[in-house]
């Protein structure tokens, strides 16, 4: 019962499907001044125009009124703001989202931009950081969702648009290539501080590169997470210990640690970290004491065969005969020793 309460409290909440036309142009009679402003405490200017026909091509504009965001604003002329400055101002606009968009604004209280909220960082983005306020578009264009993370993140965007995914999506315009929030997800933002979004790197790269179909329309290998999930560093990248002061610190590295995160570049690139030229360095961030000719005892990420890596195939075929040949001998030796034990009772 409470929870259908609680449901049909939010349902009340609801706007209504049609916007107020007469509310709309009510208020546009003075907000569609551009030159309305008001001047904050802080000195600050804040504009208070909005322009009626980005509002309509808005993805609110066929839906929503005024007063459906601004509830507050009943009363004719308003009261004073008191917003200090232009930051508290947009802040103010941060719980009537959930209003409609309840599910994606739980999902945010989980993100990392709230955690920064929530310890007194005034400049993490909100919901209309992201999404704009009177002029918000329908979600889609992925070259766009970089973009508006690069307003907080200009430097990591930057490192991205020369990376290979970066390139194939700003520059060519390529769906096929992750954006931000195919790594970090969008309402409930993870990032690389945190121990699951690190724990998750194999499988997250490994939700493009083990796609056979989408792999093979570039050359690629699609065995690339089952390669590395059953080598050494696979195998155990679930390992990890508690450092001093609560950090954590894995055993072994992740795709990430040898590919780069947004500087990834093509693997037979001059710049590459997996390039034969710069993969000893590579390994030593890990292996100080490794040698010219360690990365040759690893097989990348391919699998061993008669044309690659001849050897340790050979002896992979070895053993896949050798093991139940000696498991199977085993255990006929004692069928045949319970056999004669029986037969001599």
């Amino acid at each position: 019962m409470v929870l259908v309460a609680t449901l049909l409290a939010l349902l009340a909440q609801v706007p209504p499907a049609q916007p107020d036309s007469e509310q709309i142009e009510t208020c546009v009679a003075c907000h569609g001044d551009r030159d309305l402003n008001v001047k904050l405490a802080s000195g600050e200017v804040q504009a208070l125009f909005v322009d009626r026909e980005r509002f309509t091509r808005s993805v609110h504009g066929t839906r929503l009124s005024c007063a459906d965001c601004h509830a507050n604003m009943t009363e004719l002329p308003h009261a004073p703001i008191s917003y200090r400055t232009r930051r508290e101002f947009t802040m103010s606009t941060y719980e009537q989202c959930k209003r409609c968009h309840f599910a994606n604004y739980t999902k945010t209280l989980d993100s990392v931009h709230y955690r920064a909220l929530a310890r007194g960082d005034a400049m993490a983005p909100v919901c209309i950081d992201c999404h704009g306020s009177h002029d918000t578009r329908p979600p889609g264009q992925r070259s766009r969702v970089s973009q508006t993370c690069a307003k907080c993140h200009e430097g990591v965007y930057r490192t991205y648009e020369q990376s290979v995914h970066g390139r194939a999506l700003v520059a060519e315009g390529n769906p096929d290539v992750p954006s931000c929030i195919d790594c970090h997800r969008s309402h409930d933002v993870s990032g690389p501080r945190t121990a699951d979004w690190r724990g998750a790197v194999p499988d997250l790269c490994g939700k493009c590169h083990a796609k056979e179909k989408l792999m093979s329309k570039y050359g690629l290998s699609s065995n690339v997470l089952g390669t590395y999930v059953s080598d050494f560093h696979g195998m155990t990248a679930s390992l990890r210990t508690q450092e001093r002061g609560g950090t954590e610190r894995r055993f072994v590295a992740l795709c990430t640690d040898c590919h780069g995160v947004h500087d990834i570049t093509k693997t037979k690139a001059p710049g590459s970290r997996v390039i034969r030229a710069n993969l000893t360095e590579t390994c030593r961030r890990c292996h100080p004491g490794a040698s010219d000719d360690f990365p040759d005892a690893w097989l990348s990420h391919y699998e061993p065969s008669w044309q690659r890596a001849p050897l340790v195939y050979g002896v992979k075929l070895f053993y896949a005969g050798l093991i139940p040949f000696m498991i199977g001998g085993l255990v006929l030796q004692m069928l045949l020793h319970l056999w004669r034990v029986v037969v001599n009772r």
